[in-house]
């Protein structure tokens, strides 16, 4: 636990060094043994965020092309207000925090109704998140911060240990349609573990990207600037620090594609060429042959209707949805039921 004022700490959930130490957890060691000794391989979307992935999926935020960030955006704006006059006060608990740009939209909300201000963030990104916090401090000044460096798991088993304050409701706030990187299982467990970690008559505000056209669709994820290009590659490079491999970057090319039967964009890193690759720490020897990929990333697209159904069957009643002019994204309100 670090604890930098009155109103700031910060809470490592994972090893203090953990995305660059020669010391590994067995689970990551798995998931990264599993995904590349399977066929097709695989590899899990948490390694894009380390320090640099953060802030390349930050500038990808601000491309012209991709419109899920200005479009939640929008929405809070609008609807913020709104929001905190249904939760009333409240902490806001928000996995993959990043920046928090958007969270200052939540935060001004409850500030103009003069509601005390507890912020819980919660990011794998050490670096990002304490430069966030400190950001944050300085606009707000009656801002609590109580930061989580960790997986969304680790917080959310965390924050089960918290101890509850019956006098302040917790929102749990996951914006970006994050949700969809999660397939349809994960989605389940996922849910489980959010209402796990809220108490009957909290709250949980969700961001979703609807199913739209794919000439909307992939433009977003192969942006002209190429640096979606640069967040998908730099998983590699994550990988060869975290576990003394040997990808060379120059011999994969980024791809990403909207498969319409599934409703969701594909990310993919295709290696260039026959080629062998060593994890060392591992002990991992990697065979990939010319054009075969790595899927790096899925981001699925929702039909409001039938999540708010899903939502609903876990314990989780929608209390208010919003969605933008032209119905591309949308965002859901809803209570943990007691």
């Amino acid at each position: 636990m670090i604890k930098n004022s009155d109103r700031l700490s910060l809470e490592r959930l994972i090893n203090a060094v953990a995305f660059s130490s020669e010391t590994i957890d067995q689970t990551n060691n798995n998931d990264v043994i599993n995904g590349l000794s399977k066929y097709p391989k695989s590899i899990a979307a948490k390694y894009f965020y380390d320090d640099r992935g953060s802030e390349l999926f930050e500038q990808i935020c601000e491309l012209p092309e991709y419109y899920p960030t200005r479009t939640e955006t929008t929405i809070l704006e609008a609807y913020a207000p709104e929001m905190a006059t249904i939760t009333g006060s409240c902490e806001l608990v928000e996995l993959g925090s990043g920046s928090a740009i958007k969270t200052r939209i939540l935060l001004d909300a409850y500030q103009k109704l003069k509601y005390p201000l507890r912020y819980i963030p919660i990011d794998i990104s050490a670096g990002i998140l304490e430069t966030s916090a400190f950001e944050l401090l300085n606009d707000y000044p009656t801002l609590e911060v109580h930061g989580l460096v960790g997986t969304y798991e680790l917080a959310l088993q965390r924050l089960n240990k918290f101890g509850i304050n019956p006098m302040l409701k917790r929102m749990l706030v996951f914006l970006g349609s994050s949700l969809g990187n999660l397939n349809p299982q994960e989605c389940d467990r996922f849910f489980e573990q959010i209402t796990g970690a809220l108490q009957a008559g909290d709250y949980f505000l969700l961001g979703i990207d609807l199913h739209k056209s794919k000439a909307l669709l992939e433009p977003a994820y192969n942006d002209a600037q190429g640096v979606t290009a640069e967040f998908n590659l730099n998983m590699l490079r994550h990988l060869n620090y975290r576990f003394n491999g040997n990808f060379d970057l120059a011999k994969f090319k980024h791809q990403a594609i909207y498969n319409e039967y599934q409703r969701q964009i594909e990310m993919y890193l295709q290696s260039q060429v026959d080629q062998t690759v060593e994890l060392r720490s591992l002990n991992l020897t990697i065979h990939l042959e010319a054009g075969e990929k790595i899927l790096t990333e899925i981001s699925r697209k929702f039909d409001l209707t039938q999540l708010e159904q899903d939502l609903k069957n876990k314990g989780l009643n929608p209390v208010k949805t919003w969605r933008d002019s032209h119905h591309w994204f949308g965002m859901i309100l809803c209570q943990q039921i007691g």
